[in-house]
């Protein structure tokens, strides 16, 4: 892997990173407000959910292959 694209990977996992903490606390304020959108809720755990697993795979893709 180039070093161009593992700066594209990190960029994208930085990204990546920071929707799922705007995600965290967009679902932190909707819970806290007592009545809420069944629906809407479940989107944004799934949306984040999807997002962790894109975070796993790109983590992956930038650690070294260890040879045992």
């Amino acid at each position: 892997m180039t070093e161009e694209e593992t700066a594209q990977l990190k960029a994208r996992l930085a990204a990546f990173k920071s929707e799922h903490r705007d995600l965290d606390e967009v679902i932190a304020r909707v819970s806290e407000g007592g009545v809420y959108d069944q629906l809407m809720m479940q989107r944004l755990k799934k949306r984040k959910l999807a997002l962790k697993d894109q975070i796993a795979k790109l983590e992956s893709q930038l650690l070294p292959d260890i040879i045992a």
